[in-house]
């Protein structure tokens, strides 16, 4: 009997071994869109209702068609451009300025600036919520969350985090969580209360950046700064597992129908992870990129992962914002990589 439950248990694990490396044996680096121009980056947001890929740069947000995978217009005057958030149902945009303290609100058709919202300090991650209609701004200096109606631009109110929030993602069903980097937590917020209902401990994983939720198994993937992805269970809060990534993670996505965890790490690579049995996670595949691309936006219709960076000089540096020094970027270097099969 001993004898059977061991074969059995190494066929469903040799099954599971081939099943997660045939899904994800494919993606690859399969182009790389010049786009050059000034301004560094920071994240971006795939529209599959419009086709088109919102770029930060620096001072203004870039927009690229991506069936023709050309820049088809510009947004300025965005001061410290962290995020850029859609509402289809609005024919709405709405983007963080870090720099002003200020949201701009956007036509998604015409691209053109309809007014700005004035927000906390630093406004960073941004997230529309459909079912309220609210656009929730994640400030990352005041530690809390300005939330306004996104047709109106009417305050709702303000959420008070306890701590520096980073990314953040909604269930669909009226709870929205957010990364914590200082205190390593994601906080679970009631988007009809406008409430912190939760804090979920996301320890031995530290400095969690990127976010994403798996809608059909409510699951939580945050990706830190340590190396590593928690993995949350959103209903009980509870840690399932940590899987290792890359260095340098900004950006974390789930694809809701392959069921595939990424995390886009500034070493130069892509952690794919999937889940290959029930409540078992492995890392399927790590796609080589190059280096700087840290933040990522995946496409739900072609399953594309978009990655900016830029060429990086040997011999001369800046200085970051926060005070780190870093490579120079190399002169209308930039480019957006697509990720795929």
């Amino acid at each position: 009997m001993k004898t059977k439950i061991c074969i059995g248990f190494f066929v469903v694990s040799l099954w599971a071994s081939v099943n997660v490396y045939a899904v994800t044996a494919d993606y690859h680096v399969l182009k790389k869109l010049p786009l050059g121009g000034e301004g560094g980056w920071d994240a971006m947001t795939a529209d599959d209702s419009t086709g088109r890929l919102y770029i930060s740069r620096g001072t203004h947000v870039m927009v690229v068609d991506l069936e023709t995978d050309k820049l088809v217009g510009d947004i300025p005057d965005t001061p410290g451009v962290h995020g850029i958030a859609v509402a289809p149902d609005l024919n709405r945009g709405f983007i963080s300025n870090g720099k002003s303290n200020t949201v701009t609100i956007f036509d998604l058709k015409t691209l053109k600036v309809l007014s700005q919202v004035p927000v906390g300090t630093n406004p960073d991650a941004i997230l529309y919520d459909p079912l309220t209609k609210n656009v929730f701004v994640f400030n990352g200096r005041s530690n809390d969350a300005t939330v306004f109606n996104g047709n109106s631009g009417a305050i709702a109110g303000t959420i008070q985090l306890g701590g520096k929030p980073e990314f953040a993602v909604a269930d669909g069903k009226g709870k929205i969580f957010v990364n914590l980097e200082d205190t390593s937590e994601v906080v679970e917020i009631d988007d009809m209360k406008l409430t912190v209902t939760r804090r979920f401990s996301l320890k031995p994983c530290e400095e969690p950046t990127g976010i994403a939720f798996d809608q059909k198994h409510k699951r939580i993937f945050s990706a830190c700064h340590n190396k590593m992805m928690a993995i949350l269970d959103a209903e009980t809060g509870k840690l399932i597992a940590t899987m290792p990534i890359g260095e340098g993670v900004d950006g974390c996505d789930f694809d809701q129908e392959t069921g595939l965890a990424f995390s886009s790490n500034g070493e130069g690579s892509i952690t794919i992870i999937q889940e290959a049995s029930p409540g078992m996670f492995a890392v399927a595949k790590t796609v080589p990129t190059q280096y700087g691309a840290r933040t990522m936006a995946l496409d739900p219709k072609t399953h594309y992962v978009y990655l900016p960076t830029a060429l990086f000089s040997k011999t001369e540096t800046e200085t970051m914002p926060n005070g780190k020094v870093r490579p120079a970027k190399i002169k209308d270097s930039f480019v957006v990589l697509v990720v795929g099969k």
